[in-house]
């Protein structure tokens, strides 16, 4: 039985990789394609399901995260793909007005019920000037609202 294998990844180049299992990643952009101050949405499969999420440039770092406000969870973006607010210094939720610091995720103004919470990160890898992201490992304490 262990021969078909064997053979097929002879004939193909492909080889079983053992130890430590890579996590999946998904190419989301080119680090080109985004300025600073500028958002983009992407679909990422996080748990069985396709979440939004978007990707930022903050002076020219690149951060992601969950399209999920940590008053309620619904998208932040009321208007599409508009995350920064106060001129780029800030990305806001704007349902809510609750305003989250584009380094950390950290809610800093809104909704009591949101401030002091994080909004959820995406991981992210640049590889070649190609952005990928990975799904986050943590569990969304909003879920089953």
């Amino acid at each position: 039985m262990a021969e078909k294998p064997r053979r097929r990844a002879a004939l193909t180049g492909a080889r079983a990789h053992r130890g430590k299992a890579r996590a999946v990643r998904f190419k989301v952009a080119r680090i080109g394609d985004l300025k600073p101050g500028e958002s983009m949405k992407f679909l990422l499969p996080i748990r069985g399901a396709d979440e939004e999420c978007f990707l930022i440039n903050f002076k020219g770092e690149f951060h992601a995260y969950v399209n999920r406000c940590r008053h309620v969870p619904m998208p932040m973006d009321w208007v599409d793909n508009q995350f920064f607010a106060e001129e780029g210094r800030y990305l806001m939720c704007q349902t809510h007005n609750a305003y989250y610091e584009p380094l950390s995720g950290e809610c800093i103004a809104g909704p009591a019920s949101a401030c002091g919470k994080f909004l959820y990160r995406v991981p992210l890898q640049i590889e070649d000037e190609v952005i990928f992201a990975r799904p986050p490992q943590e569990e969304f304490a909003d879920d089953g609202i």
